[in-house]
């Protein structure tokens, strides 16, 4: 009988907002994923430390 005192707009607006967030989220992590996946394909092309142009 609790859940009658609850408005059912409040779960659903936490709800969305938590879809959203995760959304972002998994976005993020993504662009992130795809960043690593890059340098891990680099260091051979273009080496930082200068050892190879010595």
């Amino acid at each position: 009988m609790s859940q009658e005192a609850v408005p059912s707009s409040q779960p659903k607006g936490l709800l969305q907002q938590m879809e959203e967030l995760m959304a972002a989220l998994n976005a993020d992590l993504s662009q992130l994923d795809a960043d690593i996946q890059q340098s891990a394909t680099r260091p051979d092309a273009s080496p930082t430390d200068g050892s190879k142009n010595a």
